[in-house]
């Protein structure tokens, strides 16, 4: 059998069999293995690294698609100067995920516009990059969620779903005010993951306050007991990063105009 016929049966039955990354880029391997002298063993060793490579490559892809983030904020682009405070040390070691193996919840708890919400997306970046499937929502958009499905008669199955997802992170959760319907819903969903999956929630409101997000105050406090139990709690108390720019832009605008 010739090169040209033995590539083609070697593309064919690697499709055959799923791997298509090696199928695409065996013409490639064969190549540098005939110039590189390599042997058989190494020339398998460097195939399916390749092939491994590229599908670890797609799954953290897809994971991080699946989460939705609404923006893809990394770890390695928050502003660490504008937040003196911060425990950098203590974030570095969650984004080595060993707080999802303990199912550990993470609280950022601070005024709007302190980076919160970067803080909880590059967090989850991490994770998915770990390959656990995670999920952001907004507060706001949970309670819609769940609100439909119980009028859809699918509580049962949301409810299942998010069960599953190894990391869920609420963005502002008392961002508005919800119904007692949705209060309980949602407090249905964090309290069933209570030491057995990982929540981190963004709030600018203080614990006293979240009443204003569950409508009761005995199932705040089942709740506030259940999450902040061996949680990493992390106060967010420096200034606003929106409202520096807004300063820095306005006193830019004031010396143009004074030109």
């Amino acid at each position: 059998m010739n090169q040209i016929a033995t590539l083609d049966l070697l593309q064919a039955q690697l499709k055959d069999l799923n791997l298509m990354n090696m199928a695409r880029h065996i013409e490639t391997h064969l190549r540098q293995a005939r110039d590189g002298g390599a042997d058989h063993g190494q020339f398998l060793v460097e195939l399916t690294e390749m092939e491994l490579r590229i599908r670890a490559q797609h799954r953290e892809q897809r994971r991080i698609k699946d989460a939705r983030f609404p923006l893809l904020k990394l770890l390695e682009l928050f502003d660490f100067e504008a937040a003196p405070e911060l425990d950098r040390r203590l974030v570095r070691e969650l984004a080595e995920g060993e707080y999802l193996a303990g199912h550990r919840n993470i609280i950022l708890l601070g005024k709007t516009g302190t980076g919160m919400t970067h803080l909880a997306t590059a967090l989850g970046i991490e994770a998915c990059r770990q390959n656990h499937r995670v999920r952001f929502v907004t507060g706001h958009a949970l309670a819609n969620e769940l609100i439909e499905a119980r009028g859809e008669k699918e509580l049962s199955r949301l409810i299942g779903r998010y069960a599953c997802y190894e990391l869920v992170i609420v963005d502002e959760p008392g961002y508005v005010p919800f119904s007692k319907e949705s209060a309980e819903l949602r407090f249905h969903i964090l309290a069933e993951r209570h030491e057995r999956r990982s929540v981190i929630i963004t709030t600018n409101l203080g614990f006293t306050d979240w009443t204003q997000v569950f409508d009761d105050a005995h199932m705040t406090a089942t709740l506030l007991d259940r999450f902040t139990h061996r949680a990493h709690i992390i106060e967010c108390a420096w200034d606003s990063y929106r409202l520096k720019q807004a300063i820095k832009s306005t006193k830019v605008t004031s010396r143009k105009a004074e030109r």
